[in-house]
């Protein structure tokens, strides 16, 4: 029998090499270290693999020694084993009692995973329980379903058969059950942004991609921290229904090392619908098929969270966490050497031009504070006016508010999409 350590399961970034490791993991494991070379120097990440699971008795040695949390099938009622392999690690079919789906998580999770399926909605596909060692999360397990269509497919569907009314009605119900997801986290966890771990891990990305663009936001305090689901993609949808499910590779080149605002998974699956959307060829719109999935995400998402000002895109809004998207697809794709993303890329192409547009657009800010400030200190410094000096002053306070004004409404709304700078 072939260890596991001895193949190349798809879940490794293709493109990486495997060296030495001597990191420590539980028993049934196999520690994994790959790092890049030439071109791809910089990149690199450590898994923890299960050795071969063939039969009840694998299963049993393997979770020996790890730590279980919430409900997992009992291993002396397990009769046959099944493995699957993903890009996103192992994934076993449990036959017991009931029947199980096993995810094992190759690089782990940011620790929240637990948090977010016990305060999951109801009726969400989140896991029951799972296993981790030392506070690493190694397996999760969920009790397996009737296998459902789900929105990835239907979307693809309607948007090759130019159906917009199934269109706007499968974008709005999967943007409220985001929503309401988000609804139930910000009971439990609402803490101030963090934007500067924010701006330093997409440095660290531009960096490992050697990128030609740099984008910095400073955020607004309508993007708190919350528990979030790091990456949302149609197929975790079924009707009103939200799969909660293991990180993607990207997490384990750049870890995280902060807690994120809900508008990030909504960027996701925003740029989620890019992407079926440049697949399909659709002649519909983007940026109508957005506008549908966002407003449904603020119907019932936290009201301060889903405001204008937390979408405003020349304090980041939706936009900055979008541009984290096309990075973390280059990003995985350069690992795997899986040729360019799209629409990834084209994304990116447009993003000085977004950037340059919104510079400019700082013109009529300037001019605002300086129509503001000569108001003032003519008021100030003349006081009391006279009846000229303080037409003068008001007229200085009117153009201030007329350039702010036009300022913010130069911002690019959400829906649009940097290619339609």
């Amino acid at each position: 029998m072939i260890a596991m350590s001895d193949l190349n399961p798809t879940w490794r970034p293709q493109a990486l090499r495997q060296v030495s490791s001597d990191f420590d993991t539980p028993s049934g494991f196999t520690p994994i270290r790959v790092v890049g070379m030439g071109g791809l120097t910089g990149m690199s990440a450590d898994f923890i693999e299960p050795d071969i699971i063939t039969n009840p008795s694998d299963w049993e040695d393997l979770v020996a020694d790890l730590d279980q949390w919430g409900e997992v099938p009992d291993p002396a009622t397990i009769s046959n084993i099944s493995s699957e392999w993903t890009s996103r690690g192992l994934v076993l079919q449990i036959s017991a009692e009931l029947e199980w789906i096993a995810e094992f998580l190759p690089w782990g999770s940011d620790g929240l995973l637990r948090t977010r399926s016990r305060n999951a909605p109801e009726n969400s596909d989140a896991p029951t329980g799972g296993f981790f060692w030392n506070g690493r999360d190694v397996v999760i397990l969920r009790r397996k379903v009737e296998e459902w269509e789900s929105v990835e497919s239907k979307l693809e569907k309607a948007l090759a058969g130019d159906n917009l009314e199934s269109c706007r009605i499968l974008l709005e119900e999967s943007g409220e059950a985001l929503g309401r997801f988000h609804m139930s986290m910000s009971n439990i966890r609402d803490l101030p942004p963090d934007q500067k771990r924010w701006n330093s891990r997409n440095e660290k990305i531009e960096g490992l991609l050697r990128a030609h663009f740099i984008w910095r936001a400073p955020y607004t305090k309508e993007q708190p921290c919350t528990v979030t689901l790091l990456d949302v993609r149609f197929s975790d949808f079924n009707g009103k229904s939200i799969r909660i499910g293991p990180p993607r590779l990207s997490d384990a080149l750049v870890p995280h090392d902060s807690e994120k605002p809900a508008i990030r998974d909504l960027a996701s699956l925003v740029h989620d619908l890019s992407r079926i959307h440049h697949r399909v060829g659709s002649v519909f719109g983007l940026s109508e098929l957005r506008s549908y999935l966002i407003e449904g995400w603020r119907k019932t998402a936290p009201e301060e969270w889903a405001s204008d000002r937390a979408f405003y895109s020349h304090r980041g809004g939706l936009a900055i966490w979008e541009y984290e998207q096309c990075l973390m697809d280059v990003l995985e794709a350069s690992a795997n050497q899986s040729g360019a993303p799209q629409p990834a890329v084209k994304m990116l192409m447009y993003v000085k031009m977004y950037q340059k547009k919104m510079f400019n657009n700082r013109t009529f800010a300037a001019l605002s504070f300086m129509a503001f400030f000569f108001g003032a200190s003519s008021f100030i410094n003349q006081f009391p006016p006279s009846v000229l000096e303080f037409m003068t002053s008001a007229i200085c306070f009117v153009v201030g508010y007329l350039s702010f004004t036009t300022y913010k409404r130069m911002s690019p709304p959400p829906e649009r999409p940097f290619m339609d700078v």
